[in-house]
């Protein structure tokens, strides 16, 4: 794994809002304290979520990047990209795999976080088809799309992009994780961000006991005790 002190730039790649907050913002949020930079990169804007339907799906849309700028900022974030595609309809294409390899060649992460392209069938709400084709691009933008000065040859002969390696990535949401963060000192502040997107959680009265309750038994697997809160990932090396 990369040594902390080798990660001064993150990006996190994910398919809706608050799907981020939910599997890393404590992690995120560790990293901010220690003066990394971390971007966050939305391929879609949640416009098919949520329990508030008398917003058509455009005020729907507007209000999800709303609750996200916000849930960004409780962890420190303030650097947040959407790229728009359709809620629950994204494929691994060509186009999405470019758009993600143009925001790597962009801001040149050491560390890439997303999610895992496999079906987890112990727990499935992290296999949602967006999850795992957002997770399956993002793997082809760091190897080889983003890395490959011959893969996407517009990003330099127009925008100027020049190739970029990726060294790592965390995969999160998947079934078999090798990689525990123990975000006990962050928790208050991943519930601060998963809190801001009350269009998805104000039907749940137990919220905050599902969420410390979730994220301390992965901190019991992960060896840390009582008391404790953690981040699961599995780790993929990609320099």
């Amino acid at each position: 794994m990369l040594p902390e002190t080798e990660i001064n730039r993150v990006l996190a790649v994910t398919a809706h809002p608050d799907d981020i907050d939910f599997g890393a913002a404590g992690s995120v949020a560790l990293f901010v304290d220690r003066g990394v930079e971390v971007t966050y990169l939305l391929v879609t804007d949640g416009d098919a979520g949520g329990n508030e339907r008398t917003l058509d799906n455009s005020g729907m849309a507007e209000l999800r990047r709303a609750e996200q700028l916000a849930a960004a900022k409780a962890v420190g974030i303030t650097d947040v990209r959407f790229l728009g595609y359709p809620d629950g309809q994204v494929t691994v294409s060509l186009g999405l795999r470019r758009d993600i390899a143009r925001v790597i060649r962009q801001i040149r992460p050491d560390l890439v976080i997303t999610h895992h392209p496999d079906r987890n069938y112990q727990h499935v709400a992290p296999s949602h088809p967006d999850h795992r084709a957002v997770g399956g691009a993002t793997l082809d933008a760091v190897y080889p799309d983003a890395r490959n000065p011959y893969a996407f040859p517009e990003l330099v002969k127009e925008e100027g992009l020049e190739a970029w390696t990726v060294r790592e990535v965390w995969l999160n949401g998947g079934p078999a994780p090798d990689h525990w963060v123990d975000i006990t000192e962050t928790m208050d502040r991943k519930l601060a961000a998963l809190q801001s997107h009350v269009s998805q959680i104000s039907h749940r009265e137990d919220f905050t006991e599902f969420v410390r309750t979730r994220f301390a038994a992965w901190a019991e697997q992960a060896g840390l005790g009582e008391g404790h809160y953690a981040e699961g990932f599995q780790v993929v090396t990609t320099a």
